[in-house]
């Protein structure tokens, strides 16, 4: 049986983390930041935690990464 490929868009999305969590970047940086309020530019900025709901899902497709 053939090994299981890595899916390379997760991998360039997802970083994993020490503990064994995965860091994620948000939505809605991409433009048009004038109809956002500065503290929601700030918050979006930092990266964020993948949700719990959503782990087993994501670490399946990053299965072959390091």
């Amino acid at each position: 049986m053939p090994k299981q490929k890595t899916h390379r868009a997760s991998a360039k999305r997802f970083k994993r983390t020490g503990n064994g969590g995965l860091k994620r970047h948000h939505a809605f940086t991409g433009h048009r930041f004038h109809g956002k309020t500065k503290k929601q530019r700030r918050h979006l900025r930092k990266a964020a935690m993948v949700s719990r709901s959503d782990l087993k899902r994501i670490k399946q497709m990053l299965s072959q990464m390091r």
